[in-house]
C-alpha cells in the first residue's frame, strides 16, 4: 500500500514539473516578436559603422580657398618740384633723399669747361650706413633743352663712352640713370637692377 502511495506522488510532481515547462514555454515564444525565440546578444562584439560616406571628424574641408591677409608691397616716393612717382619695395621704407648735382662738359680751345648742370636726385636705402654703404638709385634731371643738347653731343657727362639713359619725361623734364652708376658693386646692387627693370618712374 505504501509502495502504491509513493508512486502517485512521484508522478503528481513529475505532471506537475512538465506542466510548468510547457507554460515557461508558452510564455516565453509570446513575449518574442513574431513568435521568435529572443537571444541575448554579445555586447562585448565591436559595432561597426556601415556607413563609408561619412567622413572622419579630423578631415578638413576641402575645396576650401586661401585667405590672403591685405598687405602693403610697395610705397611711393613723389617729388612734386620736378614731378615724378617712384615706386618702391616696402623693404625700403624710411628711406632717405640725397641730393647732388651733374656736370656737363665740353672740350675748346681752353681745355674742358662746363656746359650745363643740373640735379641728381638718389633714393637711399634705409639699412645704408657708413661702415657699409648700399646702392643708391640716382635719378638725374634734365631740362628738355639740356637732353637734347647731350644727345647732340654737345656736352659730355663723365668719362663712360654712353651716356645717360631715359627713364621718363614729362613736358619739362628728362629723368635718366647715370650710366655705369653701380660700377663699383656695392652692397645691394643687384637689388636696385631688379627695381628699376620694373620701371618704377612715371613722369606726371
Amino acid at each position: 500500500m505504501k509502495n502504491k502511495l509513493s508512486s502517485n506522488v512521484i508522478l503528481i510532481v513529475v505532471i506537475v514539473i512538465l506542466v510548468g515547462a510547457s507554460i515557461y514555454l508558452i510564455m516565453a515564444n509570446q513575449s518574442a516578436p513574431n513568435g521568435q525565440t529572443t537571444i541575448n546578444q554579445n555586447t562585448n562584439v565591436p559595432q561597426i559603422n556601415t556607413n563609408q560616406n561619412t567622413p572622419p571628424t579630423n578631415t578638413p574641408p576641402t575645396n576650401t580657398p586661401p585667405v590672403n591677409t591685405p598687405s602693403t608691397t610697395t610705397i611711393n616716393y613723389q617729388n612734386t618740384q620736378y614731378n615724378f612717382n617712384f615706386t618702391l619695395p616696402a623693404s625700403w621704407t624710411g628711406y632717405s633723399i640725397v641730393n647732388t648735382t651733374w656736370t656737363g662738359m665740353k672740350s675748346g680751345a681752353q681745355g674742358e669747361t662746363a656746359a650745363a648742370t643740373g640735379p641728381i636726385i638718389s633714393i637711399r636705402n634705409p639699412l645704408w650706413t657708413v661702415a657699409v654703404p648700399r646702392q643708391d638709385i640716382p635719378i638725374m634731371v634734365f631740362t628738355i633743352k639740356q637732353w637734347n643738347s647731350l644727345q647732340n653731343d654737345e656736352f659730355h657727362i663723365g668719362a663712360a663712352p654712353i651716356g645717360p639713359s631715359e627713364l621718363d619725361r614729362n613736358n619739362t623734364f628728362v629723368f635718366a640713370l647715370p650710366a655705369r652708376y653701380n660700377f663699383a658693386f656695392p652692397v645691394g646692387y643687384e637689388e636696385v637692377d631688379t627695381i628699376l627693370q620694373g620701371k618704377p618712374l612715371s613722369a606726371f
